[in-house]
């Protein structure tokens, strides 16, 4: 920041019908910076000072005992290292005077609705007030983007988090290609994948799990999970789980009898050649789209050797005719969300450069959809993905999830 004081907002509790809330998450910002996971919280970090101080709900027995125990201020400061703490109901009383002698304000407006109006109205107060030697910020940056780049570049700590979640979620996909079988529902293999990240310690899922069979699997976003799995089904699982509030994300496709149609292996091969050279271009200093590029090179052949594009490659390729049935990028961040925050491009507009610390997924995918014209009726329905989570080393790359078979 180098200057300036920064406000962090935790995010709101999200209700579950009338009168029940969803299991809070904490905000992954304020969480970055302070470990602090209860709602109704926020941090203020004063660059100067060096200095950080949290605002919290109170201790309060009644309340505790039917909703969970509260750190309160003096846990705050004697668990979590704030060198101040208050109840948060004195936020608007006290938060003035940290504010006030402050150059720049570090705070996202557009995130948080109650902490918009507070904060507007603190500066709104501070302009009216023309003759107070010190006026307060003068500017507001928002520390978003520091914050994102921040997170980006994970420390060993970090990293030994999302091992961790990557080896639960692999041991749950080991479980899933154990269990499937044909006559069995989706929703089964899903509860047998909840259940492993539960055993071994994980919070829960990361995101809705996918078991996808058949031509579900070509829908990307497939949560229902209600299909019963049929003979000859492909079945696409996309789980990962969350360890102390850091996410893995792995994808596997099997077939739920134990052998692969030839079709389904012809594709299947076509995705996982191209997995492959997608994760020996994650490398320090290589472009964070380069297993992006490396993997549609093969796909783009694939495609055309199989019948599923005709025409001249290099039109093709021009035209990115290879996203009609690979739908999405190869790889995205992951971290404290599991489309972790961070900017893709820099401000030139290039493709960021990978460095040591940096955690992606190397994902690549065919989807040929059931309704799909003008391409070989015995791939119509296949949906394949092969995801791991691969974490960027001074020397190359390592695959966290390996644990997961394909």
């Amino acid at each position: 920041m180098k200057e300036g004081v920064a406000v962090l907002f935790a995010a709101p509790e999200a209700a579950f019908g009338h009168d029940v809330h969803y299991r809070y998450r904490p905000d992954p910002d304020l969480f970055y910076l302070t470990g602090f996971g209860e709602p109704e919280a926020v941090a203020v970090l004063d660059a100067e000072r060096r200095t950080f101080a949290l605002f919290v709900r109170p201790k309060d027995r009644a309340k505790e005992t039917w909703e969970g125990r509260r750190s309160g201020p003096g846990g705050a400061v004697h668990d979590f290292g704030a060198d101040a703490a208050h109840p948060i109901g004195e936020l608007p009383r006290r938060l003035p005077d940290l504010l006030r002698r402050a150059r720049v304000l570090h705070y996202a407006f557009g995130s948080h609705a109650e902490g918009d109006r507070i904060v507007a109205g603190i500066l709104a107060r501070f302009r009216r007030e023309a003759r107070h030697a010190h006026r307060g910020p003068v500017s507001v940056s928002d520390p978003t983007d520091l914050l994102h780049a921040m997170r980006l570049v994970k420390k060993p700590d970090e990293i030994a988090l999302m091992q961790r979640a990557a080896t639960i979620a692999a041991a749950a996909h080991r479980d899933a290609q154990r269990l499937a079988k044909p006559g069995l529902f989706e929703y089964q293999i899903e509860a047998a994948i909840d259940r492993r990240f539960r055993t071994m310690g994980a919070a829960g899922p990361a995101y809705p799990t996918i078991v996808a069979s058949g031509d579900n699997a070509t829908i990307l976003h497939y949560t229902e999970n209600s299909r019963r799995i049929a003979a000859g089904d492909l079945v696409l699982v996309d789980a990962g789980c969350e360890v102390e509030g850091y996410a893995s994300d792995v994808t596997r496709t099997f077939p739920a009898s134990g052998r692969f149609t030839r079709p389904q292996k012809r594709l299947y091969g076509v995705v996982l050649a191209a997995q492959k050279a997608a994760i020996a271009a994650v490398k320090p200093g290589a472009a964070w789209d380069a297993p992006h590029e490396a993997a549609r090179e093969i796909l783009l052949d694939a495609l055309i050797e199989h019948g599923l594009l005709r025409g001249r490659r290099e039109a093709l390729k021009k035209k990115n005719a290879a996203q009609r049935f690979a739908l999405h990028h190869t790889s995205h961040w992951l971290g404290l969300d599991v489309h972790d925050r961070g900017r893709y491009r820099d401000e030139a507009g290039s493709p960021r450069k990978l460095e040591p610390g940096m955690v992606l997924t190397v994902e690549p995918g065919l989807y040929v959809r059931a309704d799909e014209k003008r391409v070989p009726k015995e791939y119509l329905g296949i949906g394949i993905r092969i995801e791991d989570d691969v974490l960027v080393t001074e020397s190359g790359s390592r695959v966290l999830t390996e644990g997961a078979p394909k």
